[in-house]
């Protein structure tokens, strides 16, 4: 049995260093709150941007924020693509970084698969673990199985380097099919899509 001096000195000794997980803690709790979006403020932000007509928005964001938690950067812009086997996509828009700044970003890249058709829409992509604003401008590999139709709202996944997009498209058009290919985000726009 412990005696009550031995239980002191094991408290006396173990209680900073709980104390100093705790504080650490908090500290990276509080840092990624204000360098990351919460998924209210960023189903706010997309609703406003699509408008009325984004049925199923919500759902798609619970499930991104659900796959990879909280964002700290996203793009607003347009895009077009058009595809009959080999494809292209052009876009633009602007990039928000929550720890501060924000940028012109375009964006173009080739395509390749059974896919066929047109669209234009609006975009809006969610960033995971953006470093900095001059890591988006990369290559991004991508593979994108979509099906647009009046109205469709879409998204798919882009990784390189550790950093995560998920662009949210609500496109007007009809384009079927599956792709593979890239995404070259750059900071001037440029009709060649490699």
């Amino acid at each position: 049995m412990r005696s009550w001096k031995s239980n002191y000195t094991f408290i006396r000794n173990f209680l900073p260093l709980v104390l100093v997980f705790c504080i650490g803690t908090s500290e990276l709790l509080y840092a990624e709150e204000n360098e990351t979006y919460d998924e209210k403020s960023m189903l706010q932000e997309a609703g406003d941007f699509f408008g009325a007509g984004a049925e199923g928005l919500a759902d798609v964001i619970e499930k991104i924020f659900k796959e990879h938690g909280r964002p700290n950067a996203y793009i607003k812009g347009t895009e077009g693509s058009g595809a009959l086997v080999v494809g292209a996509r052009f876009g633009e828009g602007t990039l928000q970084r929550k720890a501060g700044g924000s940028v012109p970003v375009f964006w173009s890249g080739p395509s390749i698969g059974f896919d066929a058709g047109g669209n234009l829409s609006k975009v809006f992509v969610l960033i995971y673990d953006l470093p900095g604003i001059d890591a988006i401008f990369q290559r991004f590999p991508a593979v994108d199985g979509s099906f647009y139709y009046i109205g469709g709202v879409g998204a798919n996944y882009h990784q390189m380097d550790g950093i995560v997009l998920a662009p949210i498209r609500l496109g007007v058009g009809l384009r079927a099919g599956v792709n593979i290919g890239y995404m070259h985000y750059k900071r001037e726009k440029s009709w060649n899509p490699f």
